[in-house]
């Protein structure tokens, strides 16, 4: 039977560091997996990081300590209401770029958050990444942001990045016809197989309503409730 995944939400946060209208690369990527996305009926919803006035800093809200704007709490509205959030980045000196740093770090300073089951605040969203650039470091970027989505709470599916780059050095991006980037298969397999295992995950966790809260809850623990931990066997 095939699969329904009409109730689910997915934000993806393209952290180019270019300004719209600028043409991004990364989203050429990204929007591989949206389209599929869009065609299974999930709602689906794309914003540049770079467009928006993002205070550095791990508050919840920057405005608090120093900085005259931050646009962070609103975009922080919309990763809570999403089941799924796919960050895409450039490469940069075999680096993620500093805006993609920028959205782990404010996304960190919201950890501490709880659900209504007394868990921190990610538990039960999946995540996963969306890479390119003209140099190696797909696997390298992604190990570091899949690595901090797991930390903050997100479970991760198998497959869960996918990238294109080009040759080494100087030469065409994802969108240049040249590169012909489009239809590299090995990239379009692994970013549909991406796109699907989200999708079945975030199925499954939303269905049974997130991770059950025995031996989890941070409310809990903090009430003396520390389940085996108290046993004698594992003192």
């Amino acid at each position: 039977m095939t699969p329904k995944f009409h109730a689910l939400k997915a934000l993806y946060i393209n952290c180019t560091l270019k300004k719209s209208p600028d043409t991004s690369n990364t989203k050429g990527l990204m929007d591989v997996s949206m389209n599929i996305m869009k065609e299974e009926g999930v709602s689906t919803e794309y914003l540049r990081f770079a467009d928006h006035d993002i205070a550095t800093g791990i508050q919840p809200d920057m405005t608090e300590h120093g900085w005259d704007k931050d646009e962070w709490p609103a975009i922080y509205k919309k990763i809570i209401e999403a089941d799924i959030l796919i960050i895409g980045t450039p490469i940069w000196l075999g680096e993620r770029s500093s805006e993609c740093t920028k959205l782990i770090e404010r996304m960190y300073a919201m950890s501490g958050e709880q659900n209504d089951k007394g868990q921190y605040i990610y538990y039960g969203k999946v995540g996963s990444c969306v890479i390119t650039g003209n140099e190696d470091g797909v696997k390298h970027c992604a190990q570091g942001i899949l690595y901090a989505m797991q930390h903050l709470g997100y479970t991760i599916p198998p497959q869960a990045d996918c990238g294109w780059v080009g040759e080494v050095g100087p030469g065409p991006s994802y969108l240049d016809e040249e590169a012909n980037a489009r239809e590299n298969e090995f990239t379009n397999r692994n970013t549909t197989f991406m796109t699907y295992n989200l999708l079945h995950l975030a199925n499954l966790l939303k269905a049974q309503g997130g991770y059950p809260e025995y031996g989890n809850s941070r409310k809990d623990w903090d009430n003396g409730k520390r389940w085996a931990f108290e046993n004698p066997e594992y003192r």
